[in-house]
């Protein structure tokens, strides 16, 4: 398919997803087109590289004979996709043309599991990058290093890295030649009724589908991932890593955390290879560099080679991203929607800022919030103060009894201060800038529109200077 044509147009060509697998196709010369509500940062990126973007969805955006690329977000009756039914045009799922793309490098490096995906394939593209490699890579957030989200440095390179989703079962349609599961956890209840035992099913069937040769590097420091070694006895491309199993063959020692940065020694066999230092915090990016690492290793690249690279990898967009500052005040914004992620970004900092670790939270999907709640509550633990938000719907409609004034009355009563603010952003933003201190760090935490707290503070900061 891939060879056979040479234009496609993606409705809703802005999505974080779709942009990043147009811009491959553009840098591997074929010929894109799309269209969005409206003109965002990644649509006017593609139009600069070439492509030709429409504002607005309508039949007439349809020229030609193009393959007609969608995404799960496009609805039934949306008129781009009812003109190319009607006309009879080759319709592909986005995560089909991840497919056909990532299936023309040998050297396809997926990067999966409930955490860390696109941190460990954005990071590993960064890397990949700056060694000189000139890899291609479909990240699901931006690089701010390299400013973009996918990329075909050099269409020739053997180097493919790619986030792979679980979230709805696509990740059964790849076949990388090495693999990093993170982590298994339940998550995506909606799709995953039996929890976390349907989704070590899942990957199972993905270790299943692989090609022979084909390596998968697990973390053991995880439950779920020695839940799928245990289940899967006949795969024979297991390559283990871990910050606490002596028993794996990659290992991170001497491990120094601190505010804002981390380090470790990267062991392989047993042997210290040399120190890895990095410029973000936590025992969940160490994890990550790990794995990352071991990868890279096992696709035969020189450690000493990618290595220095890992301290000006500045983390992704919406991963432990400074928004704001102001007043003393540090805002950072994180995309951590699930209680592990939240649990991991708080407990990164809690024993080394000066000031107080404040969280402004703000549940994503009806759905999660109900089928976590207690896991919820216990990830504030270490917060000083936590301010809960409105749930931030994603579509859906509300599913059950809980809700986020009750949620912050319930973190009350473990002791912890936690306050309900209803309203919009800019609206709970006011109620909130009063109770902050000098030397707080602020975590704004939720996959929704909470990314723009941080901004909305620092503005009503400045007027009432």
């Amino acid at each position: 398919l891939a060879m056979e044509f040479s234009e496609y147009h993606f409705i809703a060509i802005g999505g974080i997803g779709q942009s990043a697998l147009a811009n491959i196709l553009l840098k591997e010369g074929k010929k894109v087109s799309g269209s969005d509500i409206s003109k965002n940062k990644y649509a006017k990126k593609l139009e600069n590289l070439g492509a030709l973007i429409y504002e607005g969805h309508s039949a007439d955006n349809i020229k030609g004979s193009p393959v007609v690329v969608v995404s799960s977000a496009i609805k039934e009756d949306n008129p781009e996709l009812v003109e190319a039914k009607r006309r009879g045009l080759k319709i592909i799922h986005r995560s089909d043309l991840l497919k056909i793309i990532s299936d023309r490098y040998p050297l396809f490096l997926g990067f999966c599991g409930t955490h860390g995906k696109t941190t460990t394939s954005g990071m590993c593209a960064y890397l990949l990058s700056k060694s000189a490699l000139k890899p291609a890579y479909a990240i699901g957030g931006i690089i701010p290093a390299l400013d973009t989200n996918g990329d075909c440095e050099d269409k020739n390179t053997p180097f493919f890295a790619a986030e792979l989703d679980e979230s709805d079962g696509t990740v059964l349609k790849y076949s990388p030649k090495i693999t990093l599961i993170n982590n298994l956890e339940a998550d995506h209840l909606d799709f995953y009724k039996n929890g976390l035992d349907d989704i070590i099913n899942t990957f199972s069937a993905f270790l299943a589908a692989l090609k022979s040769g084909a390596k998968a590097v697990v973390n053991i420091d995880n439950s779920g991932n020695t839940k799928l070694i245990k289940n899967n006895p006949d795969f024979k491309g297991f390559i283990t890593c871990s910050a606490e199993q002596k028993e794996a063959k990659y290992r991170a020692e001497n491990i120094k955390l601190d505010v804002l940065s981390s380090s470790f020694d990267f062991c392989a066999n047993g042997k210290i290879l040399g120190k890895i230092e990095l410029s973000i915090p936590g025992m969940h990016n160490v994890s990550n560099a790990l794995g990352v690492a071991a990868c890279l290793i096992e696709a035969g690249v020189d450690f000493n080679l990618f290595a220095p690279h890992f301290k000006t990898f500045s983390g992704m967009g919406r991963r432990f991203q400074k928004s704001a500052e102001f007043g003393g005040i540090k805002v950072i914004d994180d995309y951590a929607h699930h209680p592990s992620e939240i649990k991991a970004t708080l407990h990164s900092v809690a024993d080394y800022n000066k000031g107080r670790v404040v969280a402004i939270f703000q549940p994503h999907r009806f759905s999660r919030f109900e089928g976590f709640y207690n896991d919820f509550l216990d990830a504030f633990s270490c917060c000083d103060f936590t301010c809960v938000l409105d749930v931030y719907a994603a579509g859906e409609k509300p599913c059950g009894g809980k809700n986020p004034s009750d949620f912050a009355k319930e973190l009350e009563n473990t002791g912890k201060k936690a306050q309900y603010f209803s309203g919009s952003i800019e609206e709970s933003a006011q109620k909130i800038l009063p109770l902050l201190k000098s030397d707080d760090l602020v975590f704004t935490l939720g996959a929704g529109d909470i990314t723009k707290m941080g901004g909305v503070l620092n503005e009503l900061y400045m007027l009432k200077k």
